[in-house]
């Protein structure tokens, strides 16, 4: 049996005297003249979870014992005839997190490969608007969490303690809202892993570059248009029309390198020929694995790599210092204006970089103190805004303009550094590693989601998980040969799963709750409406960029 203590139990200082045990009857003691070793308290508690125990079966939520009657994890302890009692510390209790720990966890998951485009974004939006625009989009992405976050709490008399944000949905809106939120976070993990194979063959090529360039002594410094100086700034595509994507289709038209019949190295070491065939004899086998608890323990590396592209940043800008000038509407030679039509752009990478909503339960659920979670929510937010703000006005404003315009920051802004600087190699074999072993893992998230709801089985055959893995690869091969724009796909990803499950689908529930609690008030109708339509428009106006 246990019971709940409230005179000072402490672990460890196990006093029967002190702490008396739960309430035990007699019959279930040892000896034939039991002692009475209970106060009053503690027999009035134990009988009131009988009664309710007679009074329902375990599957009948109406009748169960409120959470008043229910001691607390840290206030269970087990009672011994031999007149010891003992803290229950099991495994649910023991493994809770403390804020801290919630904080930081919710801040590496939402770091990913969204920071190499903040840069980027913030151009294409203008400098102002750019940082405008983000902290505004990171509060309304905190607040719709929020409502992810408190939604199955907010239904009534159904035991909610191991939902997920699907199950709600599937509450509110029958099959249709289970499958379709399963459908748009198919898109965001597959978006992510497709986003993964352009970088990882952008990052191996590089890397394989600066090897070849090192062991045989090759300068690049005359080939690549750029500044002069030991920290060196390139522009990769430097006829770029302003506003445009005018990158992507000048790397479609060199065809990832001509005139390569002479250079046999740069024939069969092609960022967009080559590399993306090569890495799917490495991960292709990986995605295969039945389970991914091999490569979660290397999960560390995504905050060493952040941690290393934070200082990597800082130093960058300390040697280059600010380069700034305020031109509000009008574009100069080598400046951007502050307000610019392409905005559309940012706010659809930042939908995915603050995207967090389908796994934010399950990370919470950790957290020792659940009491606290609206506040580290907040804080963890918090945190991710500044990372990305700091990322993303230190490398515009360090950007060289003059000679170089504003125009030139690449979707990632990684490329506007040269081969052969050594702490950007640095960073890309750290993210290169990182990405190796996150890749399979995302892997196993579509292959858990999208094999359980199917087949109700996560790894129902071979043939089945072999057919998924090589659609998943085949879509990042073709993207990273045709397509190898980070920036749209994280915007056209981002926006089309936060359609659904950062806009719609969080508002409406938030509605439909409130109108069945009688607390719908017309202000409240009107905001939760304009953030559906926020999510519409911003669907929309990634096509038309």
């Amino acid at each position: 049996m246990c019971r709940s203590e409230t005179g000072g139990f402490k672990t460890g200082t196990l006093d029967p005297v002190e702490s008396l045990p739960f309430h035990v009857e007699p019959r279930n003691i040892l000896g034939d003249d039991p002692q009475e070793r209970v106060s009053a308290e503690a027999a009035i508690l134990n009988s009131r979870v009988h009664y309710y125990g007679r009074l329902t079966g375990s599957s009948d939520r109406l009748l169960s014992p409120p959470n008043h009657v229910i001691p607390r994890p840290e206030e269970i302890y087990i009672y011994s005839p031999l007149g010891t009692a003992f803290q229950v510390t099991g495994s649910d209790y023991a493994s809770k997190n403390p804020s801290i720990i919630t904080i930081f966890a919710i801040w590496n998951t939402m770091m990913g490969t969204s920071i190499l485009s903040i840069p980027w974004g913030i151009k294409q939006a203008g400098f102002t608007l750019g940082v405008l625009i983000l902290i505004f989009t990171g509060l309304l992405m905190l607040y719709c969490c929020y409502i992810v976050l408190k939604s199955p709490k907010a239904i009534p008399y159904v035991d909610t303690s191991d939902w997920e944000f699907p199950d709600v949905c599937r509450y509110y809106f029958g099959k249709f809202g289970q499958w379709s939120s399963l459908v748009f976070s198919m898109v965001s993990l597959i978006g992510a892993m497709v986003v993964y194979w352009v970088l990882m063959s952008n990052f191996l090529y590089n890397t394989g570059q600066f090897i070849y360039n090192y062991v045989h002594n090759v300068s690049m410094s005359d080939s690549e248009f750029g500044t002069n100086g030991s920290d060196r700034v390139v522009c990769p595509y430097p006829n770029t029309d302003p506003g445009g994507n005018a990158s992507l289709s000048l790397l479609l038209l060199s065809g990832g390198g001509n005139d390569t019949a002479d250079r046999p190295f740069e024939h069969y070491w092609s960022k967009t020929n080559t590399i993306p065939l090569y890495l799917i004899v490495l991960l292709l086998p990986l995605l295969c694995f039945r389970s991914a608890s091999f490569f979660a323990r290397f999960t560390f590396l995504g905050t060493v790599s952040v941690l290393y592209l934070i200082a990597l940043v800082t130093v960058k800008a300390v040697r280059l210092g600010f380069h700034l000038e305020f031109h509000w509407f009008d574009s100069s030679t080598f400046y951007v204006p502050e307000f610019r039509l392409l905005f559309p752009q940012l706010t659809g990478v930042l939908t995915l970089a603050f995207f967090i909503h389908n796994c934010i339960i399950t990370l919470m659920k950790s957290n020792k103190h659940q009491e606290n979670n609206v506040r580290d929510l907040s804080v963890a937010y918090l945190l991710v805004g500044a990372t990305y703000l700091y990322v993303g006005v230190l490398i515009f404003a360090a950007f060289p303009s003059p000679p170089l315009a504003k125009d030139c920051i690449e979707p990632n802004f990684l490329d506007n550094f040269p081969t052969t600087d050594v702490m950007v190699f640095v960073a890309r074999t750290c993210l290169l590693f990182q990405m190796i072993t996150v890749y399979p893992l995302l892997g196993y998230l579509v292959r858990v989601q999208m094999m359980g709801q199917v087949f109700g089985n996560h790894y129902p055959s071979f043939l089945h998980v072999l057919s998924l893995n090589v659609l998943i690869v085949g879509a990042g091969v073709l993207v990273a040969r045709f397509y190898p724009n980070i920036g749209s796909i994280i915007r056209f990803s981002g926006a089309t799963c936060g359609l659904a499950l950062v806009f719609v689908f969080p508002a409406l529930v938030q509605l439909i709750s409130q109108r069945r609690q009688g607390t719908l008030r017309w202000p409240s109708a009107v905001f939760h409406s304009l953030l559906i339509g926020l999510g519409v428009a911003n669907l929309l106006a990634q096509f038309f960029m």
